[in-house]
């Protein structure tokens, strides 16, 4: 019996309709860019397994860090104990951060990370004697899957058997470079009629929305409105950190820093699950008290795993090499060159790119899970190419560690599946 038919008897997988779509591939290697399957056919990674691998798969050096790692303390409960290396990322992290952060927080993973910084902004004012309860987010926004980062997102094909139970959320349209006006204008009709606690976005790049790229001027112009009103604000750079827009993080484009920072996925280069909540120094003093409640009650059991850690401090210290920085700068201008060739094809809407991140909207409308968008899968798949389009969306955010030939092959294969749409 094959690995994928013993996985039909017990397995329920994620974002998956198991009666129109039983079978699940089996891979039984990663490396580089590479998945291998049982059956020995490779695919290309093209989005880095949900954003995560950035660095390939199995990367020597990561591996090495852990494998020492392991034979010295591979657990301990965080809430009385402390280790050497959840000091060290703690330092490294402050050092690449945004200048205004200065405390470290331990998640497991991209919702829990944002489930934390929601409970952060709300108990903030509620131990400075404030009541806020609502919050702002961008229309069609993700934030993850815990009930606080559902409330906050905004996709209902994700939420919508849970919506009469969520957080009392308000929505914005997203900076398009027009429309700085307009969201003034609903920003100030929100506040007027909310206690708002907190703004919580995906900064220039909306991910699950379809590698939606928004407006630098205009986002800064709403997280001055929210500073000036003293509403906290939270950047969910889950899926933008760590490098994939050119820069570290996404808020290195705005002048606006956040209060408040969501990170996990490329946080361990996909090796072991890890995720932070980083705040400013003064939100972190709001729950200083010699009343024990008014500290912060929110834990993981894994939280500052060593292992994770570990691989953490290896992946920063990657980021930083000459290497891989070019081979950021060498992807994005790939991306640019492929950007002006497909953008004038008669099936291609729109196509955009940020740092290692492109996307292309076809000219077609599209089910987000429909049979379209299944004939595509397979139609890269047979190819040997891993993309998982977004309803519409084709979108590429690949390793740093991609080769030009194997991105050339992504290229060419999205402009063969454009015959089939």
């Amino acid at each position: 019996m094959t690995l994928q038919e013993r996985d039909k008897k017990h397995l329920w997988h994620p974002l998956k309709q198991h009666k129109t779509h039983p079978e699940s591939l089996a891979i039984v290697k990663a490396k580089g860019c590479i998945l291998t399957d049982e059956n020995g056919n490779e695919y290309i990674d093209t989005i880095s397994s949900w954003y995560t691998c950035m660095f390939g798969h199995c990367n020597d050096f990561i591996t090495s860090k852990v494998y020492e790692q392991m034979q010295t303390l591979d657990q301990v409960m965080f809430s009385d104990f402390t280790h050497k290396p959840a000091i060290e990322l703690s330092e490294n992290l402050i050092k690449i951060l945004p200048n205004n952060q200065n405390r470290i927080f331990f998640n497991d993973n991209g919702s829990t990370a944002v489930e934390a910084g929601i409970k952060m902004a709300l108990q903030y004012y509620f131990n400075l004697g404030e009541k806020r309860s609502t919050f702002i987010a961008f229309e069609n926004g993700f934030h993850g899957d815990t009930f606080g980062a559902m409330s906050v997102s905004g996709l209902s094909v994700y939420n919508g058997p849970f919506e009469d139970f969520l957080m009392q959320v308000e929505r914005i349209s997203v900076p398009n470079g027009e429309n700085h006006q307009e969201i003034l204008e609903q920003l100030k009709k929100i506040v007027s009629e909310n206690n708002v606690a907190g703004f919580i976005y995906e900064p220039l790049v909306q991910g699950a929305a379809g590698m939606k790229i928004h407006d630098t001027e205009g986002l800064n112009e709403i997280l001055k409105f929210c500073k000036n009103h003293n509403i906290l604000t939270i950047a969910d750079e889950v899926m933008t950190g760590f490098g994939k827009t050119g820069r570290n993080f996404a808020s290195d484009f705005i002048e606006t820093k956040p209060d408040i920072i969501c990170l996990s996925k490329a946080l361990t280069g996909g090796l072991v699950p890890l995720a932070i909540t980083s705040c400013t120094e003064k939100i972190y003093e709001a729950f200083l008290s010699n009343e024990m409640a008014k500290g912060f009650f929110h834990c993981h059991t894994y939280s500052g795993n060593p292992i994770a850690c570990t691989a953490a401090n290896a992946t920063i210290q990657l980021l930083q090499t000459d290497e891989i920085q070019q081979n950021i700068k060498l992807i994005s201008a790939s991306h640019q060159q492929f950007k002006d060739k497909i953008s004038k094809h008669p099936k291609v809407k729109t196509a955009r790119f940020q740092g290692v991140i492109f996307a292309l909207d076809l000219d077609t409308k599209m089910q987000r899970y429909g049979s379209l968008r299944d004939k595509l899968l397979n139609f890269f798949m047979k190819r040997g190419v891993f993309l998982r389009p977004l309803g519409n969306t084709i979108y590429i955010q690949p390793p740093f560690v991609i080769t030009q030939e194997q991105l050339q092959k992504v290229y060419s294969t999205i402009e063969e599946s454009l015959e089939i749409v």
